[in-house]
């Protein structure tokens, strides 16, 4: 009993591991003939109280592993914090630099902040299941849903080309010129609406000719920076497919949410401060389709299994849409049927420019180093640098046991979200 409590909280939560079979012989070697020597350590899977070795999976949805989730979570939170206020290798000066936060979003049933009501002529609550579903549901064109996004990673890229072209022409500057005197740097995070359509958040910053370490230039402004998002957001037209004679061109909604990101500590939930834009941005990276629009955290493998799935009628109208158009020819390089169960959309969830802040890996690297180092430091005589390691593992499952499941649960609770900001940006009320 100790044996199998301490391997399963060597996973840290985690309720859906990797199962492997197979052994690890860590050897001794001499620096100076370079000659292998004694077996220092020697692991085998069918020794381990498990009966075999037990590696965290490591999912970022909150609906496959809330463990896996927490850490992706943090990480993500830490990666945004970064680029806002400095630290982990940004400087902190980057809080000085111009900063927005800013929603993309397309036209859908909302709450206006002015008291008007939505376009359909409806006062919405605040919790009206109406809120982020189709205008006209008897109307609506399931294959631009689908498409829209299909094609919202070329989206965004137009945008950021788009960005730059306003801010070198607001700094008298050609785009050529402009990498001589400022950098646009971003991270954003894709959400889905109730109707199944992506939409983006995004913290945008200005910074001087070498990103985050050095000033960006006295004309740019979070005023500027907020002009040209609005620009470009306009300007931006994505060509999709031609189908049965209809054309698709895809561009943003008029619903477009731009707001200075504040330096002040988070005052009452109202002031949009760094820690509010970080918590939210890294709240919506854990989570997918299936969290608003009731769809599938896995992919589908047959279309016979959509008539067995507990799903809303809208979800299965928008997964079956995609599994069709994913038959056609001419749609074969947007790998449809491949990513059915997130309704067409294929990109990364989380996502940065190279001169934001520090990245994902970087995070999960110092991680691991310091495991080491504790590992070091429990065995002061061993020498990891002279050292050779044979390895040889297979996969063989995933999951818990019942047992395992109950063992585990009983550990430690699981990972909460005490303490988040509870601020929700006013475009996607």
């Amino acid at each position: 009993m100790p044996g199998i409590l301490r391997q399963l909280s060597g996973l840290g939560g985690c309720t859906n591991p990797i199962r492997l079979d197979g052994h690890r012989t860590e050897y001794d070697v001499d620096t100076t003939t370079g000659e292998i020597g004694r077996i220092l350590q020697h692991l085998d899977s069918t020794d381990l109280p498990a009966g075999q070795l037990l590696v965290r999976c490591n999912n970022r949805r909150t609906t496959c592993c809330a463990a896996g989730a927490e850490v992706y979570r943090r990480d993500t939170f830490h990666l945004i914090t970064a680029g806002l206020r400095g630290g982990k290798g940004t400087p902190e000066h980057v809080a000085t630099h111009p900063r927005v936060f800013a929603t993309f979003i397309a036209p859908v049933h909302n709450r206006r902040s002015n008291g008007s009501p939505c376009r359909c002529g409806t006062h919405h609550a605040q919790d009206d299941d109406a809120l982020g579903t189709s205008l006209d549901p008897d109307t609506y064109d399931y294959e631009a849903a689908v498409l829209w996004n299909a094609h919202a990673g070329a989206f965004w890229r137009r945008f950021s080309i788009d960005l730059r072209r306003e801010v070198a022409k607001r700094g008298g500057l050609s785009q050529r010129r402009l990498r001589d005197h400022a950098r646009v740097s971003f991270a954003k995070v894709a959400e889905y609406q109730k109707r199944g359509a992506v939409h983006f958040h995004a913290v945008i910053r200005i910074d001087g000719l070498q990103g985050g370490d050095t000033p960006p230039p006295p004309w740019a402004t979070a005023e500027l920076l907020t002009d040209t998002i609005h620009a470009a957001t306009a300007k931006v037209r994505v060509d999709g497919p031609t189908l049965d004679g209809h054309t698709h061109t895809f561009t943003f909604g008029r619903q477009l949410d731009v707001r200075t990101i504040r330096s002040a500590d988070f005052n009452d939930g109202q002031e949009l401060t760094e820690r509010a834009v970080a918590a939210y941005i890294a709240k919506y990276a854990t989570k997918g389709a299936e969290t608003a629009t009731g769809a599938l955290d896995r992919p589908l493998k047959f279309a016979a299994e959509l008539a067995q799935l507990d799903i809303s009628d809208h979800a299965r109208c928008l997964i079956r849409t995609a599994w069709t158009l994913g038959a056609r020819k001419s749609l074969e390089h947007l790998r449809l049927r491949a990513w059915t169960h997130m309704l067409g959309f294929r990109g990364h969830f989380s996502t940065k420019s190279r001169r934001y802040s520090t990245t994902l890996g970087a995070l999960r690297d110092a991680r691991a180093e310091w495991r080491r180092a504790l590992a070091v430091a429990s065995q002061p005589e061993r020498e990891p640098e002279t050292t050779y390691v044979l390895a040889h593992w297979v996969f063989a499952g995933t999951g818990l046991s019942a047992a395992e499941a109950w063992l585990s649960a009983s550990l430690e609770p699981a990972p909460g979200t005490e303490g988040e900001p509870t601020w929700t940006p006013v475009a996607t009320s």
